[in-house]
């Protein structure tokens, strides 16, 4: 589909919500710049930039970066891509990262992935990682080519500490303290959509039937 009118998206979900999967979907089927807030992260601290010393000093504190700090870095990614459409993955987090969002850029639609915690809870704990490029694959539904090891590389897979079924537990909790008064946000301006179920393969027709409806809506608005 070719876009005739820049179209903007945030898509958001719990960890094992089957993100990374429907955003690389999105992105190959309506031609959206991917943005992940993680690989933006790694990407700084691997660099070692201002803004990525400034963030690895506090994830080595075990703090949370702060909201003025992911601001300026998320919105610094974006400035670069110019007048392109986007889909934004893993940010905005809170209400004022929304909001230094909203200040700079018009979000047309912010997809939300509703999946229960339990499915979640099994999903993670057979997700294994190749932590230099954050590929991620998932022994039920997403195996490596080779047991163990990453299809691109070849080197080993390791399953992340945070995969274990307590931390699962705290971190899925503590998603859903932090973003609720986002999704909230967002709702209050009818911009967001909500779609619910426990596998990716029947959630992503609705997804991408709902992306059809409204970039055929955005292209005759232009026409």
């Amino acid at each position: 589909m070719v876009l005739q009118r820049i179209f903007r998206a945030v898509i958001m979900g719990p960890p094992g919500s089957g993100k990374g999967t429907v955003s690389a979907r999105i992105t190959k089927s309506f031609g959206l710049t991917h943005l992940s807030s993680g690989d933006i992260l790694r990407a700084n601290i691997n660099a070692k930039t201002e803004l990525g010393l400034l963030m690895k000093s506090c994830i080595d504190q075990g703090q949370l970066v702060p909201d003025d700090v992911m601001s300026r870095l998320i919105l610094s990614d974006l400035r670069a891509l110019g007048q392109s459409s986007w889909l934004l993955d893993g940010f905005p987090r809170t209400v004022s990262q929304a909001e230094a969002l909203d200040d700079t850029y018009s979000v047309d639609t912010v997809i939300n992935l509703n999946v229960p915690f339990q499915t979640i809870k099994q999903r993670l704990t057979s997700r294994w990682t190749h932590l230099p490029s954050g590929r991620v694959y998932n022994i039920d539904f997403n195996p490596p080519k080779v047991p163990g090891l990453d299809d691109v590389t070849g080197e080993p897979l390791t399953q992340r500490d945070d995969d274990t079924p307590e931390t699962v537990t705290r971190r899925l909790k503590s998603y859903e303290t932090q973003t609720e008064p986002v999704l909230e946000y967002y709702r209050s301006k009818g911009v967001l959509e909500t779609f619910s179920g426990t596998e990716t393969n029947k959630i992503w027709p609705h997804v991408e039937a709902f992306l059809h409806r409204r970039l055929t809506s955005v292209n005759q608005k232009v026409a």
